[in-house]
């Protein structure tokens, strides 16, 4: 049970982060077990409608590989990947637009409503927000992203909305591409100037240890990053993910991290206390 002064003290803690953080832009990264599992979807929701409430201007970047693959498995297609990226064939590629901007986005849109917000679901598609092309012939329609065009989401956070996006794009001939989630939400903070960047992932964030969650790095300069990777500190799934905050940072968003989206209310924790929910990279 958590006593009144316990709870002051938290509210305590808060209070200079809502300050800090107030009419500032937040990008969030979703994806991973925080947005399969129910209830923690139903916790970022509410975390982001919070962050919302309290003059944050959120942005909700999102995937849905998972969604995806089912849907592909229900018309008999197989799911292959090349690097962890999606084979993309022409069959393909309209079913990530079906799933992505229409079943995903969409209900995530109704889950923030639901829970309070004002939310308006987007995809790269709308008003030229992400161009790109070709990232690769043997991956099919995966795109590279060759430009982002922040001026729509800009106008719906100055409306008060909280923009959802889902990372398709197009190039100047029409084809649509597939956007790598981490990749296009990165290069939307930086061109949004985001004060932060957070990206939700599935484990506690850098380890030393991978087997001992007490190793946690709660900060990386960037000028290390290639030394840990040697190392094999940073090594599969987590490279690519360092790579995109790496990249924001690039292109100068002040905050970057890397939570752990299995934690209940990880986006709080990160925001509004001193000791934060991951990795943060300078």
């Amino acid at each position: 049970m958590v006593t009144l002064d316990e709870r002051a003290e938290i509210l305590s803690e808060a209070l200079p982060y809502i300050l800090k953080y107030k009419e500032k832009i937040i990008v969030i990264k979703y994806g991973g077990n925080a947005m399969i599992d129910e209830h923690l979807k139903q916790l970022v929701m509410e975390d982001v409608v919070m962050l919302n409430s309290l003059g944050m201007k959120v942005v909700l970047v999102h995937g849905g590989g998972p969604e995806i693959s089912s849907m592909l498995k229900k018309v008999g297609k197989e799911s292959k990947f090349v690097g962890g990226l999606r084979v993309t064939d022409e069959e393909t590629i309209d079913i990530v637009t079906q799933v992505l901007a229409g079943k995903v986005n969409k209900n995530l849109v109704k889950q923030l409503n639901m829970a309070g917000g004002n939310a308006i679901g987007i995809s790269g598609l709308d008003s030229g927000l992400i161009i790109a092309d070709k990232l690769n012939k043997d991956l099919g329609f995966v795109g590279n992203i060759v430009d982002i065009n922040p001026d729509v989401i800009l106008d719906l956070l100055d409306m008060g909305y909280i923009p959802v996006v889902s990372t398709i794009g197009y190039d100047n001939d029409g084809n649509v591409y597939n956007i790598n989630a981490d990749t296009a939400a990165a290069r939307i903070a930086g061109a949004l100037n985001a004060e932060k960047f957070i990206a939700m992932t599935d484990i506690k964030g850098v380890l030393r240890d991978k087997n001992d969650d007490s190793t946690l790095m709660k900060y990386i300069n960037v000028s290390e990053i290639k030394s840990l990777a040697s190392s094999g500190i940073i090594d599969g799934g987590m490279i690519p993910k360092v790579e995109c905050c790496v990249e924001a940072i690039r292109r100068g968003v002040k905050y970057v991290v890397i939570i752990d989206g299995r934690i209940p209310h990880s986006i709080l924790i990160e925001m509004l206390t001193d000791d934060g929910a991951g990795t943060e990279f300078r």
